[in-house]
Formats: structure tokens, sequence, C-alpha cells
């Protein structure tokens, strides 16, 4: 639990401080550009098939994405080991049986470890999307908004354990079905 505050308290810090303190020593110096660092991280459109994650087959597509990231530490290859994110996010996702959709708001931000066997570990403050396949997560199998306060422990298989400290979860699959 411990990892689980430390990490939150890092995304918050990193990704909604807005200003740097001046010092208290003396007159404020030049201001400190909070978004220096910060690149677009686009998501890009995707289809999942019928069964993987809905009983149907699925299609989702930002409608806004102002995504970014912050590389924060890296692995000794140059490979990002830790990554911060934040950004307004919405993406239309579509029943491609009926043409059903919902608009999932998930700007949410996010700190990543990117470990070197290929897990990862989030620690996430806000909504994020979420798949699990089948017998692939401690979530049944499903699309969801995640929100709240969490971490998400991601295997090198692709296991993903959503560890809630506060929040609630949306089946998408549920509201376009």
């Amino acid at each position: 639990m411990r990892r689980t505050a430390v990490a939150l308290a890092a995304v918050a810090a990193t990704t909604l401080m807005g200003t740097a303190p001046a010092s208290a020593a003396g007159p404020a110096t030049r201001p400190v550009d909070v978004n220096a660092g910060w690149e677009p991280a686009p998501s890009a459109p995707w289809d999942v098939a019928a069964g993987l994650r809905c009983d149907f087959p699925v299609h989702g597509e930002p409608v806004v994405d102002e995504v970014v990231r912050r590389v924060l530490d890296t692995h000794p290859d140059g490979r990002p080991k830790l990554v911060a994110y934040k950004g307004d996010l919405i993406v239309r996702v579509t029943n491609k049986e009926t043409g059903d959709s919902y608009d999932a708001d998930v700007s949410g931000a996010a700190l990543v470890d990117h470990r070197a066997d290929g897990s990862q570990f989030w620690s996430v403050l806000g909504p994020v999307l979420v798949g699990v396949g089948e017998g692939a997560g401690n979530l049944d199998r499903g699309l969801y908004v995640v929100d709240g306060v969490y971490t998400m422990d991601i295997s090198s298989s692709g296991y993903k354990k959503v560890t809630m400290a506060h929040g609630s979860t949306t089946n998408i699959c549920e509201r376009i079905d």
C-alpha cells in the first residue's frame, strides 16, 4: 500500500503542478516552464474481434486526443523506464454490429514504470480505458473505464491486476450491447 501511495503522490506532483514555487530566500527568478519535456502521445484507432473483450466486435477511435507524455527515466539501453502521461482523451467505442457507440472520457493521469522484463506498473489518478481478455486479469473479460485512484500491474504475459484505492469500473461492452 505504501508503494501505491508514493506512486500516486508522484503522479499528482508530476502531472498536476501548475508553476514552480519562488525561492523562499529571495525574489522570484525566471519562471520554470512546467510544460518543458512533454511531448504528444497520440492514440491510434483500434479494432478488437468479437469475444476478445465484448461479445461483439468493437472499434475505438479518439475523438479528442490531447495526451502528452514525459519520460522521467530510461533503461541503460535508452528505452523509456518511467513515463508520466496526462491530458484530455475521449475515445469513441463502437459496436461494429449495431453501430451503437459510447464516448469514453478517459482523461486520467498515469505514471507508468516500464520494467526490463516487459511488464508495467501503472499508478493512476482518474479514468483510463482498460481492456481485459478472458482469464487475463482480476476484472472479468470486458472493456472498462477504470476511474479513481488505483494501480494496475501488467505482467509480461499481459495479465492485468487492478488494485483500487478508491474508484469505480464501468464495462463499456454493457453500454453498447
